[in-house]
């Protein structure tokens, strides 16, 4: 069993930044590969990023360059770093784990999900 819990949302102008971050509790932080996903109103939640238990990453494309994912096993955290916002990041970001992943793309292969944290990008 993991719970997580995210931190780090905010109000932010365009062009700003913000870290997000994600504490797990649990065992074996190590052994998942963890995910940051992004929900707007109306529409479904959508993959963001994700650091798999290897430490390979990948990122959707729409934030490739701008975002980075990393980890502090010993710290059981997962960070999710945010430059060069934008107003459609705008969301609620949730952290998600994961151990028998395939893709990490998709949010149904997630067993455990924080409660989320609201970003805001302001023009």
């Amino acid at each position: 069993q993991v719970q997580l819990v995210e931190s780090g949302g905010g109000l932010v102008q365009a062009g700003g930044s913000l870290r997000l971050s994600c504490a797990a509790s649990g065992r074996a932080f190590y052994s998942y590969s963890m995910g940051w996903f992004r929900q707007a109103p109306g529409n479904e939640r959508e993959f963001v990023a994700v650091i798999a238990r290897s430490g390979d990453r990948y990122y959707a494309d729409s934030v490739k360059g701008r975002f980075t994912i990393s980890r502090d096993n010993a710290k059981g955290t997962v960070y999710l770093q945010m430059n060069s916002l934008k107003p459609e990041d705008t969301a609620v970001y949730y952290c998600a784990a994961t151990n028998t992943g395939a893709t990490l793309r998709n949010r149904i292969e997630y067993d455990y999900w924080g409660q989320g944290t609201q970003v805001t990008v302001s023009l």
